[in-house]
Formats: C-alpha cells, sequence, structure tokens
C-alpha cells in the first residue's frame, strides 16, 4: 500500500484554479488558454476553471468574440482604489477551493491575476483563505497590484513580498505592463516571460516555452514534495491500524 501511494503522489499533476479577467468567465478563460497553450503544457496541470461570483454590471470588453454570460470577481470605482463586494470575493473563492480542492496553485488573468497575485499574502496573514491549505505557486498573466493601500501594504510590500514562485506574462503593449513590473519587483521568486502582445493570453515561443517547462518542473517538485489533505488523511488512518 505504501509503495502504491508513493507512486500515484510522484503522478500527481499541480492542481490549479484557474480566475478569468474582468466580465469574462471560466468557460471564456478556458477557451483561451487552450486554444494558445500546447497540450504538452496542458496536459502537465490540473485545471479547474471556475466563474466569479457576480454577473457582470456593465458591457464585457469580450462581447461579439466569446459568447456570454460574462462574470466580474468584485467591483471598483474608477481610480481602482476603492472596491465593493472584495471579502464576498475572498469567501467565495475559499468556498470553491474547499469544495473542488485541495489546490497547489492559482492561475489568473487581469482581473483574476490581480486578484491572485494578493492572495497569498493575503493567506499568510490570516486575512482571507484561513480555511484551506497554503498556496504554492502562481502562474500570473496580464497582472497588476491592488490600488488600495489597505489591501496593497496587507498583500506585498517591501518588507513583505510575494514568498511563493510565481511566472509572470508580460506583453510589450499591454497597457497594465508597468503595474505588473511594480508587482515582479515585490514577488521574491519570480520568472518572467515576455512576449509582444497587448493585454491577453498569448501563445508561446520557443524561449517562453523552455521557460514555462521549467516553472512547471518546479511547482511539480513543489507540489509532490507536499503531501495533498487527502494523502495526509490516508496516512493518518494507516497509522491508527499499524
Amino acid at each position: 500500500m505504501g509503495n502504491q501511494k508513493r507512486i500515484e503522489t510522484e503522478e500527481r499533476k499541480p492542481r490549479v484554479l484557474c480566475l478569468h479577467g474582468f466580465r469574462t468567465s471560466g468557460e471564456i478563460i478556458k477557451k483561451q488558454v487552450t486554444t494558445k497553450w500546447p497540450e504538452s503544457v496542458i496536459n502537465k496541470l490540473d485545471l479547474v476553471y471556475v466563474d466569479a461570483p457576480f454577473p457582470c454590471e456593465g458591457k464585457s470588453e469580450v462581447e461579439g468574440i466569446f459568447d456570454p454570460p460574462y462574470y466580474e470577481w468584485f467591483q471598483f470605482d474608477k481610480e481602482f482604489t476603492e472596491y465593493r463586494n472584495f471579502e464576498e470575493c475572498l469567501e467565495y473563492i475559499q468556498d470553491i477551493m474547499i469544495k473542488q480542492g485541495p489546490f497547489d496553485g492559482l492561475l489568473g488573468f487581469s482581473q483574476g491575476a490581480i486578484l491572485s497575485a494578493a492572495l497569498p499574502g493575503l493567506q499568510s496573514k490570516g486575512l482571507a483563505l484561513t480555511k484551506v491549505p497554503k498556496i504554492k505557486f502562481l502562474i500570473i498573466i496580464g497582472g497588476a497590484m491592488f490600488k488600495a493601500p489597505a489591501i496593497a501594504e496587507q498583500a506585498y510590500s517591501a518588507s513583505s513580498p510575494v514568498q511563493c514562485p510565481s511566472l509572470h506574462f508580460l506583453g510589450e503593449t499591454d497597457f497594465l505592463r508597468p503595474y505588473g513590473e511594480k508587482l515582479i519587483e515585490l514577488c521574491v521568486d519570480p520568472v518572467v516571460i515576455h512576449h509582444p502582445r497587448g493585454h491577453t493570453i498569448p501563445r508561446f515561443d520557443e524561449k517562453g516555452l523552455e521557460m514555462m517547462f521549467k516553472f512547471l518542473d518546479k511547482i511539480h517538485q513543489l507540489t509532490n514534495d507536499t503531501p495533498s489533505i487527502h494523502e495526509q488523511e490516508m496516512e493518518e488512518e494507516e497509522a491508527v491500524y499499524l
């Protein structure tokens, strides 16, 4: 039994919760990823796509490109410094992670990337995701920092940077690029893949694909070095009968 369990552990793919962009959906980011990324990348991850909790409150920029419905994770003012339904969003994500997890890492695009990058720091301070395992890694596509000082100081700062390994996609013409660069400066272990496009999920060039595989090898090892909650429960049950 023990040997069989070790083999299963070695083959476990990192389970990743994917957070879509503003006023899109889980189905849309799934299409974006699966049509642009090769199977050699996708098959190394257990990707779980979900919808944000709130129906969009305005026009979606992907209307006419992708079918509705569209969702948003939380709402914000014009200066991006005040947020509505942010706490509800955090509770919603934790509920998903409890019901569909355990998850090893997060993948986020746009609003989902901004949210993903903040969660490890908030979790480490006991301000979010207190009932689920620690986030082990991030994949950030077209991301940025929160502008609200109350959130930013807790999520990432010079004195409290993002500790887990992170992979960042930076587009040359992405309007969020300057803010994505600032975010990278506050990550302890970042890997950056540059691409020539704008605010989008990009395809890989040869160099980017090589960097992606190296990151996947790293998180695969990281994931399998740490037993999942299910595996820990199995070990505890076995110990009772030994």
